[in-house]
Formats: structure tokens, C-alpha cells, sequence
């Protein structure tokens, strides 16, 4: 049996030379987080971002083995013989395996969770992998495969007036967003976090379905995020800082493919004055180009600068050089023959402040939407931001411990009446009304146009070991509230999660468990009140409790 074991798997086996250009997941549990971690400390490089992800731990580390970051920690052998394996220039390595699972008990809830979807009730993704690389040439591939129960639950009220059904659909008929994934069972393969790549020195280039995060923040990010599942595309990108005479950079240009749901906004769709409010999206994909950069000025430690942009465009309407790469700006003369602009364009700028003496962070993102004013005459049209700062603790030193302290504010609402009577939204669009979506969910992020979050986070924390609380207030897509209800000034109905959730990690040997449990309180469901006839102005609104479990556990090879 030895034998066959041997067999069967020293193809798949590591060097212990390193692996020089496998990734570190976005999203992986404990893994990525405890790299952030150790760079508050002090026991990390300081000139590298976490801003352009996902991270190369050899390369940017010099770690042997990503997956294993502590020294401390025990693992064991699973074939009872050798887990690595090397000949020549040739080295080969079983991913991690990671096993999800997630549970709501009313209505969807979360982001951030890469292939999953949406959904009410159980769902679940598996992730197997395999890196194998020879001279400069690396292959990963690590599939996912999900698959969701995706029962019926109360979405937009029947019982709200057909005018606000109309203006719902004025809304997102402008986006792919999709209440429920269809009708049934939801299952899904993916080639998830997978890439074909040349690697040189500090620099890689190849096609990947790899999970992208740009930007500083934690729980979310303004144009690239996992909350959708990844998508095809090319890669040119950093693998450590590259430095210079002025400081190092870091940074990514892609050319990618956006698929649509193929799920109208509402299961089903809705019947208004004897015509279906749904206009239905093009049928083509979507071109996308992106590019993130991070400057670190050697003049001052621990800061990071950088900017992102991003544009989309149908295949169709690909005309010239131009539309092929994010750097060139979409403003042009409107005419009558082309009346709307059929390109879709974001872009932010951010920092991130890194203080090891302190063992903390504070960074900012701060983007606009689709738009071709004047920046410094009117900086607050079309903008989203997101705040946050990090500190730890010392909690008890002998044993390496501390207290993590955390708080990150998203506003993605538009301030601009203008821009919300135009049913407008970051990530809406008109000319590509598919909106910045990937597969039915927002590249960036995952509280979605107009809403507005506060999460304040306190944990315990020990190497990858880490339990924790968290608060947050998440208010529903205030651009189509005030859209919505703009002739009645009503101002009852903002559709608000209060929620409180204990979360942790726990690794033992090759094993990490993770698990959280999120109790949800959301008043004004769907932005609806219980109103009778007669009643009083101030009334109660449709408020439902959810509670959502997610457990899941990853294998280190």
C-alpha cells in the first residue's frame, strides 16, 4: 500500500527548495490575514503593500512553503512517505485543500466568499489543487466546485405599489444583480484559482481565473474584490516590490472576460400596466481592463500610495486601440447617432500607513464612478470611500498573544440628487448594463451600489489561532431608497442590518479550522413598512432575523 500511495501521488509532490510563484488565495482563512498580522509586528518585509493580491509568499517573503508561515507550528506526513518532490528543474505540490460550507436561515447574506452565491440555506465549495512549475514556467490549478440548495425566500415585497416595482427595475435593469440564482438547485464548477504563468526575477506574466484585491481595505474594496467568482484573464504583474532610486512599486494590468447571470432581477419577473419591467441584458460578454499600481517612497517607512482604474466594454463595441486598455479616458462629444456612452469606467486612489513601532495601520480608498467632471470642483459627485485602521495589542507576551482592534467604514451612496434621480449607483451603468458584475455579483465592494457600512472587530490572537467578535451596521443601497421614494420624502423605510457575529480560526498540525456564527437583525426588510389605512405616520417595518453559520476547514499538504 505504501507502494501505491508513492505511486499514485509523488508526480503531485513539492520541492523544498520553495515554489516560486504559487499564490496565496484571497480569502484564505487565517493564511493571508496572519501575513498582515506579522507585518504589524514588525516581522515582515514593510515594503510590501497587501494592496495588489493575491500575494506570492516565496517571492515576496522568501517563505519555503506559503502555507506553513509559522515555525512553530507541527505538521505531520499523510502518505506516511516523502511530500516533496524535485527532479531536475522540475517541482511539484499538492494545494491545499479547502472544504466551505455556509448557512442562512431567512435570506442571503455575505461577500467576500468567491464562488458562492447569494443564497438562502445550505450551500457548499470544494477547492482541490495542484502547482507545478519548471524553470520559469508555473501551472496552478485549483478548480472549485459549488453547489447551493438555493430554496425560495421573501425577496421585494409583493405588496410594495407597482410605481416602486417600476423604479426598482429602472434601477437594475442598470446592473447584473439578481436577487435568486433561478429557480432550482444551484451547481457550479469553476476553474477558480487557476494560472498558467512565465515568471522573471519580480515579474510575471500568463493568463489566470485567479480571485483578484486591489486596494488597502479589509472587508471591502472599491474595484477588485472576491466577493464574484474570478474571471479569464492576462496578467502582467508584480511577484515582490520592485525597488528603484525613489522607492519600490508594485503592480497588475489585466484584460479580462466578464460573463453575465443570465437571472433577471426578480424570480420572477414582474408584470407592469401589461409589459414585463425587465429589459434584458445583451447577449455578449464583456471586455475588461484594469490596472492597479502601489508606490512606497523611500522617504517615508511604512507608507503606500496607489491608484486603480478599471473599464469594461461589450465585445461588440471594441473599435480601436484605445478600448483595450484602462489608461485612456471614455469623456468624447455625445451624438445623436450614439447617444450613450458604451463604456463603463471606475477609478480610486488610496494609502495605506504602516506603523510597526505602534503595531498598527490606518489606510483609505477614495474612488469615482463613471465620471467626467471636474475633480476638484466637485469631489464629492460619484464617490464611494472606505476608512479603516488596525492596532494591536500586546495581551500576554511569554506566549506571543495580543488583542487585534479593528474599524472599517464604507460609504458607497452617492451624495449627488442629480446622480440618484438618474437611478444611478456605483457599478450601475447604462451603456453596459450589465454593471461591474461578474456572474451576478460586484467585482468590488460586496455591499453593492449606495450602501453604507460601519464594522468595529476585536479578537484574540495567537500565530494563526484567532477568535473574535464583530459589529457591524450595513445599510441596503440608500441610492435606490431615495430613488425610490423621492416624491414622498419618506423616510421610514431604509432597509438596516445590525448584526453581531463570533468568528475564529483554529489550526492544529495540517489542519485549519474556521468557523463564525452571525446573528442578523434587519428592520425595514426590503424597504417595507406595515402600514394600514388610518394609521399613525411612524409605523413598524418588516423586520426579519437571520442567523447565518459558515464552518469549513482547509488541509495543508
Amino acid at each position: 500500500m505504501r507502494w501505491i500511495k508513492y505511486v499514485v501521488f509523488s508526480s503531485l509532490m513539492v520541492s523544498t527548495l520553495g515554489l516560486s510563484a504559487q499564490s496565496l488565495t484571497v480569502g484564505s482563512k487565517a493564511l493571508e490575514d496572519y501575513y498582515r498580522r506579522e507585518q504589524l509586528k514588525g516581522n515582515l518585509d514593510s515594503t510590501v503593500s497587501f494592496t495588489v493580491r493575491p500575494l506570492i509568499p516565496y517571492s515576496a517573503f522568501k517563505l519555503k512553503d506559503g502555507a506553513f508561515p509559522d515555525s512553530t507550528e507541527i505538521r505531520y506526513n499523510l502518505l506516511d512517505t516523502e511530500n516533496e518532490w524535485t527532479e531536475g528543474k522540475f517541482r511539484a505540490k499538492l494545494l491545499p485543500f479547502i472544504f466551505q460550507t455556509q448557512f442562512n436561515t431567512h435570506h442571503p447574506y455575505g461577500w467576500n466568499d468567491g464562488a458562492m452565491i447569494p443564497a438562502k440555506g445550505f450551500q457548499m465549495l470544494l477547492s482541490p489543487g495542484i502547482y507545478a512549475e519548471y524553470g520559469p514556467l508555473s501551472i496552478q490549478f485549483q478548480p472549485e466546485i459549488v453547489v447551493a440548495g438555493n430554496p425560495a425566500f421573501e425577496t421585494f415585497n409583493k405588496d410594495h405599489y407597482d410605481i416602486i416595482f417600476a423604479r426598482y427595475y429602472d434601477f437594475y435593469n442598470k446592473i447584473d444583480l439578481p436577487v435568486r440564482f433561478g429557480s432550482k438547485e444551484y451547481s457550479r464548477a469553476y476553474w477558480g484559482q487557476s494560472s498558467i504563468r512565465l515568471n522573471y526575477k519580480g515579474m510575471s506574466f500568463g493568463v489566470s481565473t485567479e480571485s483578484l484585491w486591489w486596494g488597502p481595505g479589509m472587508r471591502n474594496s472599491l474595484l477588485m474584490s472576491n466577493t464574484a467568482p474570478g474571471f479569464k484573464h492576462l496578467t502582467l504583474n508584480t511577484t515582490k516590490p520592485i525597488k528603484t532610486a525613489i522607492g519600490s512599486f508594485e503592480g497588475q494590468l489585466i484584460a479580462g472576460r466578464l460573463e453575465g447571470s443570465g437571472f433577471g432581477p426578480l424570480e420572477p419577473d414582474k408584470i407592469y400596466m401589461g409589459s414585463n419591467l425587465y429589459v434584458s441584458k445583451p447577449n455578449d460578454w464583456r471586455y475588461l481592463s484594469g490596472v492597479v499600481l502601489t508606490w512606497q517612497p523611500k522617504w517615508v517607512s511604512g507608507l503606500f500610495l496607489g491608484f486603480t482604474k478599471s473599464s469594461q466594454s461589450y465585445s461588440k463595441d471594441l473599435k480601436g486601440f484605445s478600448d483595450y486598455l484602462p489608461f485612456f479616458s471614455s469623456n468624447k462629444t455625445v451624438t445623436a447617432d450614439e447617444p450613450i456612452n458604451k463604456r463603463d469606467e471606475r477609478g480610486s486612489l488610496f494609502l495605506r500607513w504602516l506603523w510597526p513601532e505602534e503595531k498598527a495601520e490606518l489606510y483609505f480608498e477614495y474612488g469615482h464612478n463613471n465620471y467626467s467632471g471636474d475633480f476638484l470642483l466637485e469631489p464629492a459627485t460619484a464617490r464611494a470611500y472606505i476608512f479603516g485602521v488596525r492596532k494591536l495589542l500586546p495581551f500576554n507576551r511569554s506566549r506571543n498573544e495580543n488583542i487585534l482592534l479593528g474599524v472599517e467604514v464604507t460609504q458607497m451612496g452617492d451624495p449627488s440628487l442629480d446622480d440618484v434621480l438618474k437611478a444611478s449607483g456605483w457599478y450601475n451603468s447604462v451603456g453596459v448594463p450589465h454593471g461591474y458584475t461578474n456572474r451576478g455579483e460586484v467585482l468590488g465592494a460586496g455591499i453593492g451600489p449606495g450602501g453604507n457600512m460601519q464594522s468595529v472587530e476585536v479578537s484574540w490572537i495567537s500565530g494563526l489561532k484567532r477568535l473574535g467578535l464583530q459589529l457591524d451596521r450595513y445599510v441596503h443601497n440608500t441610492d435606490f431608497y431615495y430613488y425610490a421614494y423621492i416624491d414622498s420624502k419618506d423616510f421610514r423605510r431604509n432597509w438596516t442590518d445590525f448584526s453581531l457575529a463570533a468568528n475564529g480560526e483554529w489550526n492544529y498540525k495540517n489542519f485549519i479550522f474556521n468557523a463564525k456564527l452571525q446573528a442578523i437583525q434587519s428592520l425595514n426588510y426590503q424597504w417595507y413598512l406595515i402600514q394600514q389605512p388610518g394609521e399613525k405616520y411612524m409605523v413598524p417595518g418588516k423586520d426579519v432575523f437571520n442567523l447565518q453559520l459558515q464552518a469549513g476547514l482547509t488541509y495543508r499538504f
